[in-house]
């Protein structure tokens, strides 16, 4: 069997035009080109994507967290949805993660939309909790957000979860004929 090979990177402002056609694809527009910029820019900010090389579609996942003191507040997770359900969004969401750890950060938390179960499901997967609900939070339709949060990052046990997340992680894709270079 042969893999196609998904590049993990940071995204740059060469990138910028494929990540507004996924946000776009993903979010009908919910941050523009500058908001995507100013990410790249900010020191604050680790802004990944799963780019396929060999695809028609360039970028088919990305993943943004903000690190704020010691939380990485994860502000989007995006798969284009000629991909989903392939496990490139727990690729995205591992990869978020094992970067909060290399940096020290001690937790990690998310708002979503409550009706988006399969995402929910996904950051169960890897261990979240609900912390709390925000009340009308989404000002496309006034649906509340689940506050997601997952805690104990820099315990001595999380690398054995998180390369535990990775095993699985990398058998999902290998059903789907994907393997990860990591740049």
């Amino acid at each position: 069997m042969t893999f196609d090979q998904l590049e993990l990177k940071s995204i740059t402002t060469d990138d910028l035009s494929a990540v507004v056609e996924l946000d776009q694809a993903c979010f009908g527009g919910l941050w523009t080109l500058d908001a995507y910029q100013r990410e790249i820019d900010s020191p604050n900010s680790v802004l990944l994507g799963l780019f396929a090389p060999l695809s028609t579609v360039n970028l088919l996942a990305m993943g943004c967290f903000w690190s704020i003191l010691e939380e990485a507040h994860i502000t989007i997770l995006a798969v284009h949805p000629r991909y989903q359900g392939q496990g490139l969004g727990q690729a995205i969401l591992y990869f978020l993660l094992k970067a909060a750890y290399e940096l020290g950060l001690e937790r990690a938390t998310l708002e979503v939309r409550v009706s988006n179960k399969a995402a929910i499901s996904l950051y169960q997967k890897f261990g979240f909790k609900t912390a709390g609900q925000r009340r009308r939070y989404y000002k496309d339709n006034d649906e509340d957000a689940l506050i997601l949060w997952l805690g104990n990052i820099q315990y001595p046990e999380f690398p054995d979860s998180l390369e535990k997340l990775r095993i699985k992680m990398s058998d999902r894709l290998k059903l789907y004929s994907w393997s990860i270079v990591d740049c």
